[in-house]
Protein backbone atom coordinates (compact mmCIF):
# COMPACT_ATOMS: atom_id res chain seq x y z
CA UNK A 1 0.00 0.00 0.00
CA UNK A 2 3.05 2.36 0.63
CA UNK A 3 4.85 1.64 -3.00
CA UNK A 4 0.87 2.04 -4.52
CA UNK A 5 0.48 5.64 -2.22
CA UNK A 6 4.17 6.68 -3.08
CA UNK A 7 3.78 5.62 -7.02
CA UNK A 8 0.73 7.77 -6.87
CA UNK A 9 2.23 10.80 -5.42
CA UNK A 10 4.80 10.79 -7.27
CA UNK A 11 2.70 10.81 -10.76
CA UNK A 12 0.56 13.24 -9.31
CA UNK A 13 3.45 15.48 -8.79
CA UNK A 14 3.75 15.31 -13.12
CA UNK A 15 0.50 17.03 -13.30
CA UNK A 16 1.54 20.94 -13.65
CA UNK A 17 4.91 20.05 -16.07
CA UNK A 18 1.28 18.34 -18.05
CA UNK A 19 -0.65 21.54 -17.53
CA UNK A 20 2.69 23.59 -18.96
CA UNK A 21 3.21 21.25 -22.26
CA UNK A 22 -0.34 20.38 -22.84
CA UNK A 23 -1.47 23.93 -22.46
CA UNK A 24 0.90 25.45 -24.70
CA UNK A 25 0.99 22.16 -27.09
CA UNK A 26 -2.71 22.01 -27.23
CA UNK A 27 -3.35 25.78 -27.81
CA UNK A 28 -0.95 25.68 -30.37
CA UNK A 29 -1.96 22.62 -32.37
CA UNK A 30 -5.84 23.61 -32.40
CA UNK A 31 -4.60 27.63 -33.45
CA UNK A 32 -1.56 26.42 -36.19
CA UNK A 33 0.22 29.00 -34.12
CA UNK A 34 2.43 27.78 -30.91
CA UNK A 35 3.42 31.43 -30.53
CA UNK A 36 -0.31 32.83 -30.17
CA UNK A 37 -0.09 31.61 -26.67
CA UNK A 38 3.38 32.87 -25.09
CA UNK A 39 5.09 30.38 -23.18
CA UNK A 40 6.05 32.09 -20.30
CA UNK A 41 2.11 31.94 -19.22
CA UNK A 42 2.10 28.63 -19.62
CA UNK A 43 4.40 27.94 -17.37
CA UNK A 44 2.80 29.94 -14.97
CA UNK A 45 -0.39 28.02 -15.26
CA UNK A 46 2.20 24.97 -14.27
CA UNK A 47 3.30 26.87 -11.71
CA UNK A 48 0.12 27.95 -10.19
CA UNK A 49 -1.05 24.05 -10.32
CA UNK A 50 2.12 22.85 -8.50
CA UNK A 51 1.65 25.92 -5.87
CA UNK A 52 -2.53 24.08 -5.62
CA UNK A 53 -1.42 20.91 -5.24
CA UNK A 54 1.73 20.62 -3.46
CA UNK A 55 1.20 20.17 0.49
CA UNK A 56 4.43 22.36 1.41
CA UNK A 57 3.67 25.64 3.40
CA UNK A 58 3.38 28.88 0.57
CA UNK A 59 6.73 29.70 1.84
CA UNK A 60 8.55 26.97 1.27
CA UNK A 61 6.76 26.40 -2.25
CA UNK A 62 8.03 29.88 -2.87
CA UNK A 63 11.55 28.88 -1.85
CA UNK A 64 11.98 26.05 -3.98
CA UNK A 65 10.93 27.98 -6.54
CA UNK A 66 13.17 30.38 -6.67
CA UNK A 67 16.00 28.35 -5.62
CA UNK A 68 14.73 27.13 -9.10
CA UNK A 69 14.92 29.91 -11.12
CA UNK A 70 17.64 30.84 -9.68
CA UNK A 71 19.87 27.94 -10.60
CA UNK A 72 23.29 29.24 -11.73
CA UNK A 73 22.91 27.10 -15.34
CA UNK A 74 19.72 28.68 -15.38
CA UNK A 75 20.96 32.32 -15.21
CA UNK A 76 23.71 31.83 -17.29
CA UNK A 77 21.77 30.83 -19.98
CA UNK A 78 19.40 34.51 -19.19
CA UNK A 79 22.05 36.41 -19.57
CA UNK A 80 23.39 34.51 -22.81
CA UNK A 81 20.44 35.58 -23.85
CA UNK A 82 20.27 39.04 -22.87
CA UNK A 83 23.98 39.93 -24.67
CA UNK A 84 23.24 37.59 -27.79
CA UNK A 85 20.49 39.88 -28.19
CA UNK A 86 21.95 43.17 -28.00
CA UNK A 87 24.80 41.92 -30.09
CA UNK A 88 22.21 40.91 -32.91
CA UNK A 89 20.40 44.33 -32.67
CA UNK A 90 23.79 46.20 -32.75
CA UNK A 91 25.45 44.05 -35.74
CA UNK A 92 22.19 45.16 -37.45
CA UNK A 93 21.86 48.47 -37.16
CA UNK A 94 25.49 48.60 -38.20
CA UNK A 95 25.11 47.15 -40.76
CA UNK A 96 27.14 43.66 -40.64
CA UNK A 97 24.26 41.53 -41.04
CA UNK A 98 24.09 43.67 -44.45
CA UNK A 99 27.40 42.94 -45.60
CA UNK A 100 28.18 39.08 -44.58
CA UNK A 101 24.98 38.39 -46.29
CA UNK A 102 26.55 40.09 -49.26
CA UNK A 103 29.82 38.55 -48.85
CA UNK A 104 28.43 35.19 -48.41
CA UNK A 105 26.24 35.88 -51.65
CA UNK A 106 29.66 37.31 -53.33
CA UNK A 107 31.44 33.83 -52.66
CA UNK A 108 29.32 30.80 -52.37
CA UNK A 109 27.84 29.80 -55.57
CA UNK A 110 24.13 30.08 -55.26
CA UNK A 111 23.07 26.02 -55.82
CA UNK A 112 24.99 25.64 -53.03
CA UNK A 113 23.34 28.62 -50.24
CA UNK A 114 21.17 25.94 -48.37
CA UNK A 115 24.67 23.01 -48.17
CA UNK A 116 26.96 26.33 -47.28
CA UNK A 117 24.95 27.69 -44.38
CA UNK A 118 24.80 23.89 -42.92
CA UNK A 119 28.39 23.56 -42.89
CA UNK A 120 28.88 27.08 -41.96
CA UNK A 121 25.93 26.55 -38.75
CA UNK A 122 27.59 22.95 -38.05
CA UNK A 123 31.41 24.58 -37.91
CA UNK A 124 30.89 27.54 -35.81
CA UNK A 125 28.60 25.52 -33.42
CA UNK A 126 31.68 22.58 -33.41
CA UNK A 127 34.04 24.93 -32.74
CA UNK A 128 31.71 27.41 -29.78
CA UNK A 129 30.18 24.30 -28.03
CA UNK A 130 26.64 25.94 -28.60
CA UNK A 131 23.84 25.59 -31.16
CA UNK A 132 22.12 28.64 -29.37
CA UNK A 133 25.57 30.61 -30.00
CA UNK A 134 25.41 29.80 -33.69
CA UNK A 135 21.86 30.37 -34.20
CA UNK A 136 22.02 33.79 -32.90
CA UNK A 137 25.72 34.67 -34.95
CA UNK A 138 23.88 33.46 -38.15
CA UNK A 139 19.89 33.83 -37.89
CA UNK A 140 19.92 37.25 -38.81
CA UNK A 141 22.35 36.37 -41.94
CA UNK A 142 20.14 33.48 -42.99
CA UNK A 143 17.71 35.80 -43.03
CA UNK A 144 19.28 38.78 -45.12
CA UNK A 145 19.85 35.59 -47.29
CA UNK A 146 16.07 34.44 -48.21
CA UNK A 147 15.46 37.82 -49.78
CA UNK A 148 17.62 37.09 -52.42
CA UNK A 149 16.06 35.27 -55.66
CA UNK A 150 14.00 32.04 -54.92
CA UNK A 151 15.70 31.03 -51.28
CA UNK A 152 13.75 29.55 -49.03
CA UNK A 153 13.65 30.86 -46.04
CA UNK A 154 12.30 27.28 -44.67
CA UNK A 155 14.82 25.27 -45.94
CA UNK A 156 17.73 28.29 -45.04
CA UNK A 157 16.53 27.66 -41.28
CA UNK A 158 15.92 24.07 -41.36
CA UNK A 159 19.37 23.94 -42.51
CA UNK A 160 20.94 26.50 -39.71
CA UNK A 161 18.84 24.44 -37.32
CA UNK A 162 20.52 20.96 -38.27
CA UNK A 163 24.10 22.44 -38.49
CA UNK A 164 23.77 24.04 -35.38
CA UNK A 165 22.66 20.89 -33.34
CA UNK A 166 25.11 18.69 -35.01
CA UNK A 167 27.75 20.78 -33.66
CA UNK A 168 26.36 21.05 -30.65
CA UNK A 169 26.29 17.64 -30.04
CA UNK A 170 29.76 16.46 -30.99
CA UNK A 171 31.88 19.35 -29.47
CA UNK A 172 34.01 18.77 -26.95
CA UNK A 173 33.32 22.18 -25.40
CA UNK A 174 29.67 21.71 -25.09
CA UNK A 175 27.74 21.60 -21.89
CA UNK A 176 25.46 18.23 -23.25
CA UNK A 177 28.66 16.81 -23.94
CA UNK A 178 30.77 17.49 -20.83
CA UNK A 179 27.20 16.62 -19.02
CA UNK A 180 27.01 13.16 -21.09
CA UNK A 181 30.50 12.42 -20.33
CA UNK A 182 31.28 13.48 -17.03
CA UNK A 183 27.83 11.50 -16.08
CA UNK A 184 28.87 8.46 -17.57
CA UNK A 185 32.30 8.41 -16.15
CA UNK A 186 34.09 8.15 -19.64
CA UNK A 187 36.19 10.27 -22.03
CA UNK A 188 35.56 13.20 -24.28
CA UNK A 189 37.08 11.38 -27.03
CA UNK A 190 35.54 7.81 -26.59
CA UNK A 191 32.51 9.32 -26.64
CA UNK A 192 33.27 11.38 -29.72
CA UNK A 193 33.98 8.23 -31.49
CA UNK A 194 31.10 6.44 -31.10
CA UNK A 195 29.21 9.63 -31.83
CA UNK A 196 30.55 10.26 -35.13
CA UNK A 197 29.74 7.41 -35.90
CA UNK A 198 25.76 7.94 -35.34
CA UNK A 199 25.98 12.08 -36.18
CA UNK A 200 27.90 11.88 -39.52
CA UNK A 201 25.72 9.40 -41.49
CA UNK A 202 22.99 12.05 -40.91
CA UNK A 203 25.31 14.83 -41.87
CA UNK A 204 26.01 13.06 -45.17
CA UNK A 205 22.73 12.02 -45.99
CA UNK A 206 21.89 16.16 -44.82
CA UNK A 207 23.93 17.44 -47.49
CA UNK A 208 22.88 15.74 -49.94
CA UNK A 209 19.37 16.65 -49.99
CA UNK A 210 20.97 20.13 -49.28
CA UNK A 211 22.38 20.52 -52.25
CA UNK A 212 20.11 18.97 -54.51
CA UNK A 213 17.21 21.61 -53.09
CA UNK A 214 19.80 24.10 -53.85
CA UNK A 215 19.65 22.47 -57.56
CA UNK A 216 16.84 24.82 -58.54
CA UNK A 217 18.12 27.82 -57.70
CA UNK A 218 20.49 28.51 -60.35
CA UNK A 219 18.34 29.59 -63.21
CA UNK A 220 16.42 32.23 -60.63
CA UNK A 221 19.34 34.28 -59.39
CA UNK A 222 20.39 37.55 -60.67
CA UNK A 223 23.75 36.63 -62.98
CA UNK A 224 26.43 39.29 -63.09
CA UNK A 225 25.20 41.43 -59.69
CA UNK A 226 28.00 43.04 -57.53
CA UNK A 227 28.12 43.00 -53.75
CA UNK A 228 28.40 45.88 -51.85
CA UNK A 229 30.17 44.99 -48.26
CA UNK A 230 32.28 46.67 -45.91
CA UNK A 231 35.16 44.30 -44.58
CA UNK A 232 35.52 46.56 -41.24
CA UNK A 233 31.64 45.92 -40.55
CA UNK A 234 32.57 42.34 -40.61
CA UNK A 235 34.97 42.30 -38.16
CA UNK A 236 32.74 41.60 -35.03
CA UNK A 237 31.32 38.67 -35.82
CA UNK A 238 34.99 37.60 -37.00
CA UNK A 239 36.00 38.42 -33.34
CA UNK A 240 33.29 36.65 -31.63
CA UNK A 241 33.92 33.15 -34.19
CA UNK A 242 37.46 33.52 -32.99
CA UNK A 243 37.35 34.64 -28.89
CA UNK A 244 34.89 31.62 -29.05
CA UNK A 245 36.97 29.24 -30.73
CA UNK A 246 39.85 30.16 -28.23
CA UNK A 247 37.68 29.36 -25.53
CA UNK A 248 37.31 33.09 -24.14
CA UNK A 249 34.49 33.27 -21.17
CA UNK A 250 31.09 33.75 -23.39
CA UNK A 251 30.59 36.67 -21.16
CA UNK A 252 33.47 38.38 -22.38
CA UNK A 253 33.11 37.31 -25.88
CA UNK A 254 29.65 38.91 -26.37
CA UNK A 255 30.41 41.26 -24.60
CA UNK A 256 33.37 42.67 -26.74
CA UNK A 257 31.19 41.83 -29.80
CA UNK A 258 28.39 44.41 -28.67
CA UNK A 259 31.25 46.94 -27.86
CA UNK A 260 33.07 46.59 -31.14
CA UNK A 261 29.73 46.40 -32.89
CA UNK A 262 28.79 49.57 -31.31
CA UNK A 263 31.97 51.13 -32.34
CA UNK A 264 31.61 50.69 -35.73
CA UNK A 265 28.23 51.80 -35.82
CA UNK A 266 29.22 55.39 -34.33
CA UNK A 267 32.46 55.63 -36.05
CA UNK A 268 30.42 55.34 -39.31
CA UNK A 269 27.62 57.46 -38.46
CA UNK A 270 24.67 54.64 -38.40
CA UNK A 271 23.81 56.15 -34.67
CA UNK A 272 24.83 58.15 -31.92
CA UNK A 273 26.25 56.53 -28.47
CA UNK A 274 23.07 57.39 -27.03
CA UNK A 275 21.10 55.99 -29.98
CA UNK A 276 23.77 52.78 -29.46
CA UNK A 277 22.65 52.60 -25.66
CA UNK A 278 18.76 52.14 -26.83
CA UNK A 279 19.59 49.52 -29.38
CA UNK A 280 21.12 47.15 -26.76
CA UNK A 281 18.12 47.57 -24.95
CA UNK A 282 15.85 46.90 -27.62
CA UNK A 283 18.23 43.68 -27.98
CA UNK A 284 17.46 43.07 -23.80
CA UNK A 285 13.68 43.64 -24.94
CA UNK A 286 13.68 40.94 -28.02
CA UNK A 287 14.77 37.93 -25.40
CA UNK A 288 12.15 38.76 -22.92
CA UNK A 289 10.13 35.70 -24.16
CA UNK A 290 13.36 33.32 -23.93
CA UNK A 291 14.47 34.16 -20.66
CA UNK A 292 11.47 34.18 -18.57
CA UNK A 293 10.19 30.54 -20.21
CA UNK A 294 14.14 29.34 -19.22
CA UNK A 295 13.59 31.10 -15.53
CA UNK A 296 9.96 29.96 -14.66
CA UNK A 297 10.61 26.63 -16.51
CA UNK A 298 13.92 26.17 -14.06
CA UNK A 299 11.79 26.80 -10.58
CA UNK A 300 8.74 24.95 -12.05
CA UNK A 301 11.16 21.69 -12.50
CA UNK A 302 12.70 22.05 -9.21
CA UNK A 303 8.74 22.14 -7.81
CA UNK A 304 8.06 18.97 -9.33
CA UNK A 305 11.16 17.22 -8.57
CA UNK A 306 11.30 18.57 -4.91
CA UNK A 307 7.25 16.67 -4.79
CA UNK A 308 8.98 13.21 -6.12
CA UNK A 309 7.97 13.99 -10.32
CA UNK A 310 11.45 13.09 -11.66
CA UNK A 311 12.13 10.20 -9.52
CA UNK A 312 8.54 8.84 -10.92
CA UNK A 313 9.52 9.06 -14.52
CA UNK A 314 13.31 7.91 -13.70
CA UNK A 315 11.41 4.89 -11.91
CA UNK A 316 8.61 3.63 -14.20
CA UNK A 317 10.86 3.77 -17.16
CA UNK A 318 13.11 1.76 -15.22
CA UNK A 319 10.42 -1.00 -15.13
CA UNK A 320 10.37 -1.67 -18.65
CA UNK A 321 13.95 -2.61 -18.82
CA UNK A 322 13.99 -6.01 -20.15
CA UNK A 323 17.35 -6.50 -22.19
CA UNK A 324 20.15 -4.56 -23.49
CA UNK A 325 18.38 -2.86 -26.22
CA UNK A 326 15.36 -1.99 -24.42
CA UNK A 327 17.90 -0.40 -21.61
CA UNK A 328 19.33 1.91 -24.41
CA UNK A 329 16.01 3.48 -25.59
CA UNK A 330 14.63 3.37 -21.30
CA UNK A 331 17.72 5.58 -21.22
CA UNK A 332 16.81 7.51 -24.54
CA UNK A 333 12.99 8.05 -23.19
CA UNK A 334 14.39 9.34 -20.06
CA UNK A 335 16.25 12.22 -21.13
CA UNK A 336 14.02 12.87 -23.96
CA UNK A 337 10.81 13.08 -21.24
CA UNK A 338 12.62 15.47 -18.85
CA UNK A 339 13.92 17.27 -22.13
CA UNK A 340 9.99 17.46 -22.94
CA UNK A 341 9.26 19.35 -19.79
CA UNK A 342 11.88 21.30 -19.20
CA UNK A 343 12.75 22.21 -22.42
CA UNK A 344 16.55 22.35 -21.50
CA UNK A 345 19.21 19.37 -22.82
CA UNK A 346 21.91 20.35 -20.50
CA UNK A 347 20.03 20.30 -17.82
CA UNK A 348 17.72 16.88 -18.96
CA UNK A 349 21.46 15.29 -18.73
CA UNK A 350 21.98 15.90 -15.67
CA UNK A 351 18.65 14.87 -14.47
CA UNK A 352 19.12 11.58 -16.38
CA UNK A 353 22.66 11.14 -15.73
CA UNK A 354 22.65 9.25 -12.58
CA UNK A 355 20.14 7.08 -13.22
CA UNK A 356 21.59 6.41 -16.90
CA UNK A 357 25.12 5.63 -15.62
CA UNK A 358 22.64 3.29 -12.79
CA UNK A 359 21.32 1.32 -15.43
CA UNK A 360 24.77 1.49 -17.64
CA UNK A 361 26.27 -0.56 -14.79
CA UNK A 362 23.18 -2.98 -13.68
CA UNK A 363 23.07 -3.96 -17.76
CA UNK A 364 26.64 -4.04 -18.13
CA UNK A 365 26.21 -1.22 -21.06
CA UNK A 366 29.48 0.22 -22.77
CA UNK A 367 29.09 3.41 -21.02
CA UNK A 368 30.54 5.76 -23.77
CA UNK A 369 28.07 4.60 -26.17
CA UNK A 370 25.06 5.12 -23.60
CA UNK A 371 27.22 8.86 -23.64
CA UNK A 372 26.52 9.08 -26.79
CA UNK A 373 23.01 8.19 -26.96
CA UNK A 374 22.07 10.12 -23.98
CA UNK A 375 23.88 13.19 -25.50
CA UNK A 376 22.28 12.38 -29.30
CA UNK A 377 18.23 12.03 -27.86
CA UNK A 378 18.64 15.12 -26.08
CA UNK A 379 19.54 17.18 -28.97
CA UNK A 380 16.56 15.33 -30.74
CA UNK A 381 13.91 16.41 -28.86
CA UNK A 382 15.51 20.05 -28.06
CA UNK A 383 16.07 20.43 -31.78
CA UNK A 384 12.51 19.77 -32.46
CA UNK A 385 10.84 21.38 -29.18
CA UNK A 386 8.41 24.75 -30.43
CA UNK A 387 9.52 25.91 -26.79
CA UNK A 388 13.03 24.98 -26.80
CA UNK A 389 15.41 27.86 -27.44
CA UNK A 390 16.73 27.01 -30.69
CA UNK A 391 13.30 27.16 -32.65
CA UNK A 392 12.57 30.16 -30.60
CA UNK A 393 15.35 32.00 -31.83
CA UNK A 394 15.06 30.91 -35.42
CA UNK A 395 11.30 32.00 -35.40
CA UNK A 396 11.78 35.10 -33.37
CA UNK A 397 14.66 36.30 -35.79
CA UNK A 398 12.10 34.78 -38.96
CA UNK A 399 9.66 38.08 -38.14
CA UNK A 400 6.59 35.75 -38.87
CA UNK A 401 8.16 34.34 -42.52
CA UNK A 402 7.74 31.18 -41.45
CA UNK A 403 6.23 29.01 -39.00
CA UNK A 404 7.19 26.02 -36.56
CA UNK A 405 6.18 23.39 -39.17
CA UNK A 406 7.61 24.70 -41.94
CA UNK A 407 10.95 25.17 -39.80
CA UNK A 408 11.00 21.34 -38.67
CA UNK A 409 9.91 20.38 -42.27
CA UNK A 410 12.85 21.46 -43.22
CA UNK A 411 15.33 20.31 -40.81
CA UNK A 412 15.91 16.80 -42.32
CA UNK A 413 19.46 16.43 -40.25
CA UNK A 414 17.26 16.04 -36.84
CA UNK A 415 14.76 13.15 -38.50
CA UNK A 416 17.66 11.35 -40.50
CA UNK A 417 19.98 11.32 -37.31
CA UNK A 418 16.55 10.14 -35.15
CA UNK A 419 17.31 6.94 -37.65
CA UNK A 420 20.20 7.05 -37.65
CA UNK A 421 20.81 6.43 -33.49
CA UNK A 422 17.78 3.90 -33.75
CA UNK A 423 19.68 1.70 -35.95
CA UNK A 424 22.70 2.23 -33.92
CA UNK A 425 20.79 1.40 -30.69
CA UNK A 426 19.33 -1.79 -32.69
CA UNK A 427 22.35 -3.00 -34.08
CA UNK A 428 24.79 -2.64 -32.09
CA UNK A 429 23.72 -4.27 -29.02
CA UNK A 430 25.04 -7.73 -28.12
CA UNK A 431 23.81 -10.31 -25.41
CA UNK A 432 20.15 -8.48 -25.76
CA UNK A 433 18.85 -10.76 -23.17
CA UNK A 434 18.98 -9.67 -19.73
CA UNK A 435 19.56 -12.84 -17.14
CA UNK A 436 17.62 -11.73 -14.10
CA UNK A 437 20.97 -13.06 -12.37
CA UNK A 438 23.16 -10.93 -13.86
CA UNK A 439 21.41 -8.03 -12.07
Amino acid sequence: MTEIKQASSGFKALIPLFVFVFTFLGIGIYNNDFYLLPAPIAVILGIVVAFIMFKQSVNSKIETLLKGCGDSKILTMCLIYLLAGAFAAVTKATGSVDSIVNLGLDFIAIQYIYFGVFVIAAFLSISTGTSVGAIVTLAPIVVGFAGQGEISLAVLCGALLGGSMFGDNLSVISDTTIAATQSLDCKMSDKFKENIKIALPAAILTLVILVYQGFGLESDFPENVVYSYSIIKILPYILVVLLSVSGVNVFVTLFLGIISGGFLGVMYGDYSIIESTKIVYSGFTNMTEIFLLSLLTGGLAALVEKNGGIDYVLNKIKTLIKSKKSAQFGIAALVGSINLAIANNTVSIIIAGTMAKTINDEYSLNNKKTASVLDVFACITQGLLPYGAQVLMILSFSNGQIGYFDLVGNTWYLLLLFISVMLFITFNSSNSIIQKSEI
